[in-house]
Order: C-alpha cells, then structure tokens, then sequence
C-alpha cells in the first residue's frame, strides 16, 4: 500500500473511533456494541 492510502486508512479509523466513542453506552448497546468493540469495528471499517 502506499503512504497516502496509510494516512487515509488511519485517518478513516481516528474518525470512527472518536465518534463511536462520543457515543453513550446506551446507544452503543443499541447498535450490539459494547465499548470495548470500537477498536475492532473501526478497525474493520478503515482496512
């Protein structure tokens, strides 16, 4: 892969951890998620 597509895929992962996390517990148990699973969904989403 290349430095861009890298700092893009990063990028997409900070994004999408920060605004899981802005999230409350509630509403994460809504989506079927606990807090501890933001790092692998993002890590889903992003790679």
């Amino acid at each position: 892969m290349s430095l861009i597509q890298n700092i893009r895929n990063w990028r997409r992962y900070r994004e999408t951890v920060n605004e899981l996390s802005r999230l409350s517990n509630r509403e994460l148990s809504d989506l079927g998620l606990a807090r501890s699973d933001i790092p692998y969904v993002a890590r889903k989403a992003s790679f």
